[in-house]
């Protein structure tokens, strides 16, 4: 069988990321035909929309994407790729897991936890204006569709992954109304749940809680803006964003990205880390059912790791992008042959 995905190299290091993990992908014996299209910069400078019509339509048609890296104008500029295709293909659901990688330093070792972002409102679906010159005003909404749908989302994960408990993050104490309904539908969800344990923790104290004891938690679903800030500072745990990987799912459509910039001091020169594109990449493989070939990439990059003979400079070594990549389809087609022999 043959996946057609929708490509998105991206920009700054995009290209070279996403050229490499494709290279791995391609290691594992899986069919894929690729439907490449720009966001961002590349697509803004050629057509004037960052978000061009064609690769919304190409995501509807294939229903998956795996996207690299976009740049995002601070303060200017176009608007958000990430924010836009989420949307348009109403991916409402973040889905971050964290853990170590094998021989990759951390704050901690045994961090195993999942980040669940709700990925449609709250403060950072950007609804602000200018009331008067001087005064700019922020929306925040928070409805019960938004939050039962992430709610559940979370708890539906726990049960299928053998989770044991979902926390809900919140600021209730102070938004009483709108962090106030979140949590109303959190805890109705979790009385369908009787096998996951729930709890909920104010999203200061979970900040202060997740660097000094991240064993404490397991799921964790939260309101849009928290969870982008969460979801980098659990990152950091492990080692930073270029080791984790991440998914936008909606009931459509999936779209499986690198969660770091585009890096572009770096771009063009062989050096970027694929890694976090490259998980992105295993959680599509699993969401394709191709669990075999997921199981491969994952065991290839724990051995490459593990070994310490070739990382990226990020990751303390000295080897390239295509290196990193060399050796990581060797040690697929290595593994490959000893199961056929």
């Amino acid at each position: 069988m043959t996946h057609t995905i929708t490509l998105i190299p991206g920009d700054g290091i995009g290209p070279e990321v996403t050229g490499a993990v494709l290279r791995i992908l391609a290691a594992t014996g899986v069919s894929f035909e690729w439907d490449r299209h720009e966001a961002g910069l590349p697509a803004f400078e050629r057509t004037g929309k960052a978000l061009p019509a064609e690769l919304i339509a190409s995501i509807r048609r294939t229903r998956i994407a795996l996207k690299g890296p976009v740049t995002t104008p601070i303060g200017e500029g176009f608007t958000s790729v990430n924010v836009g295709l989420r949307k348009a293909l109403d991916l409402y659901a973040n889905l971050r897991p964290v853990w170590n990688l094998p021989g990759i330093a951390g704050r901690f070792q045994g961090v195993d936890l999942v980040i669940v972002r709700e990925n449609t409102e709250d403060l950072y679906a950007g609804l602000e204006h200018e009331v008067i010159p001087g005064v700019v005003e922020s929306l925040k909404i928070i409805t019960e569709r938004a939050s039962t749908r992430i709610a559940r989302f979370a708890f539906d994960y726990a049960v299928r992954h053998g989770r044991k408990k979902v926390t809900a993050i919140h600021k209730a104490n102070i938004m009483k109304l709108s962090d106030g309904l979140f949590l109303e539908c959190a805890r109705t969800s979790a009385r369908d749940y009787p096998t996951i344990a729930y709890d909920e923790t104010i999203v200061d104290a979970a900040c202060m809680h997740l660097v000094m004891t991240p064993e404490k938690f397991d799921v964790l679903v939260m309101p849009n803006l928290y969870g982008d800030i969460v979801s980098d500072l659990c990152a950091g745990l492990v080692g930073g964003l270029g080791v984790v990987g991440a998914a936008n799912l909606g009931a459509d459509s999936a779209v499986f990205e690198a969660v770091h910039g585009s890096a572009p001091d770096i771009a063009g020169k062989n050096l970027a880390n694929p890694t976090a594109l490259l998980l992105s990449a295993v959680m599509m493989l699993r969401h394709l059912d191709e669990p075999a070939a997921a199981d491969r990439v994952m065991s290839a990059l724990g051995r490459v790791l593990g070994a310490g003979q070739v990382r990226t400079r990020d990751l303390g070594g000295s080897a390239s992008t295509s290196e990193f990549a060399d050796a990581l389809c060797t040690a697929i087609e290595q593994a490959g042959t000893a199961e056929r022999t």
